[in-house]
């Protein structure tokens, strides 16, 4: 009898084993990243998993003389180095760099899930606290290398986005939008931060951007989702997984759009001033899915988030349903491939590199966690027309590779991107803690 039992459980733990197997075993992409991008990309049926598909690049950094790859007709080179964890950045009226060195708040939770995420952070470069710092970079002479690094604000938390409007200097924190008064040409601010509109912070998606609108008057904050797909519940995706609308003077705020997982960054396409942002969408339906995407956005959009993803695909994990918003959920403009994880945005305004660069969108694409084989670690450009929209079938054009080695393994990770005031392009590299300078040849 005693035999019989064993030979009964033994058969049920293998059962077990095949069945968590089945479910944990990395799923791997049946597509190409290019076919997965564009405006028309190739929405596959959705392969739900119950864990998901973990490959990472594991963090070397740079060895001395390396640096990463610049397209054909353009060159690279360090333009600061020695940084903290450097994400975003923002470039001055005189010309001066700021540089957000920041990461993610300490985070709750504890048990396996808590456990878990320490790890994927570690692993992925993302593990080391916060500096919770601005540094200011200054290239007086010109040469592309900034030869001034100072501390310009500290004692933030987790600080990401950056913005001028009417002479302050306003910096979303994860949990709130401060300023301060600026004055040109400052190499440090000691002014206490003033609190304009309390943000929910923390969370999966930490990051909170600010840009001024195109009003001249209110200001574009962007804040990410606390989950994947509302797993703890809706209440604790108030004000999340949005665009917000924020009127400084009066200190108030509005939902500008919903149904964003995790907007990052932010920009107004020249010409027609129309927002435009750069969405991380949802994970664990497989290495195919969902594509990360660039978007313009409206005044009461709403894309679906977390009920629907790409314009109205179900997405049946998510519970209670809502039937009603299909029909009005947005398509976004534009896909940029799957588990990318877009972060950076810019536009060619004012870029000086060459034709090809004349006219569109830089995007930094932070790279995957979670696809088999990897995606993202590289700048893409997206060219635009001149009435402000992507080309009709054009796909993502690389700019800056190189960030991941032939072993699978990860010297840096760009985020934000922005031109300086030569025209060249500066990339922040949160894992080679460097900021990259891409100018053309000459």
């Amino acid at each position: 009898m005693r035999k019989h039992i064993l030979r009964v459980l033994a058969l049920l733990l293998v059962i077990a084993i095949a069945v968590f197997a089945w479910f944990a075993w990395p799923d791997k992409a049946r597509q190409d990243v290019a076919a997965v991008a564009g405006a028309r990309p190739d929405i596959t049926a959705p392969r739900e998993q119950v864990i998901p598909t973990v490959k990472t690049a594991k963090p070397i950094g740079w060895a001395q003389g390396q640096t990463p790859t610049a397209a054909a007709g353009l060159r690279v080179a360090a333009f600061a180095t020695g940084l903290d964890h450097p994400r975003w950045l923002y470039r001055l009226p005189n010309g001066d760099v700021l540089v957000a060195e920041t990461n993610s708040p300490p985070r709750k939770g504890g048990g396996i899930t808590g456990w878990v995420m320490r790890v994927l952070m570690g692993r992925v470069g993302a593990g080391v606290p916060s500096a919770n710092r601005i540094t200011l970079l200054r290239d007086a002479d010109g040469d592309g290398v900034a030869e001034l690094k100072t501390p310009f604000m500290t004692g933030l938390n987790s600080p990401f986005g950056m913005a001028l409007l009417d002479g302050q200097l306003y910096i979303a924190n994860t949990d709130a939008l401060v300023r301060v008064p600026y004055t040109e040409g400052a190499t440090k601010i000691t002014a206490k931060p003033e609190l304009v509109v309390k943000l929910p912070g923390g969370g999966n998606h930490w990051a909170r951007n600010v840009i001024p609108a195109e009003d001249g008057r209110t200001l574009y904050v962007s804040v990410g989702s606390s989950s994947n797909i509302a797993e703890n519940g809706l209440a604790a995706e108030r004000n999340r997984a949005a665009i917000l609308q924020v009127w400084p003077k009066e200190k108030t705020y509005r939902v500008f759009a919903a149904g964003l997982r995790n907007p990052n960054g932010m920009a107004l396409v020249p010409g027609t001033n129309r927002l435009w942002t750069v969405v991380n969408e949802r994970d664990m339906l497989g290495s195919d899915l969902v594509p990360d995407y660039l978007t313009a956005v409206e005044l009461g959009d709403h894309f679906g988030w977390p009920w629907y993803y790409w314009g109205g695909y179900v997405d049946n994990r998510v519970e209670p349903k809502n039937p009603e918003l299909q029909q009005y959920s947005k398509r976004p403009d534009y896909a940029l491939g799957p588990h990318v994880a877009a972060l950076g945005l810019t536009f060619a305004a004012d870029a000086r590199l060459g034709d090809r660069f004349v006219r569109g969108a830089f995007i930094g694409e932070h790279g995957s966690w979670n696809r088999s084989p990897l995606s993202g670690y590289k700048v893409v450009f997206v060219p635009f027309t001149p009435a402000g929209w992507p080309v009709a079938g054009s796909k993502p054009v690389d700019v800056l590779t190189g960030f991941v080695d032939a072993d699978g393994k990860a010297h840096g990770r760009p985020v934000g991107v922005i031109t300086d005031k030569t025209g060249a392009l500066l990339v922040a590299d949160d894992v080679g803690n460097a900021i990259w300078r891409v100018s053309a040849e000459k």
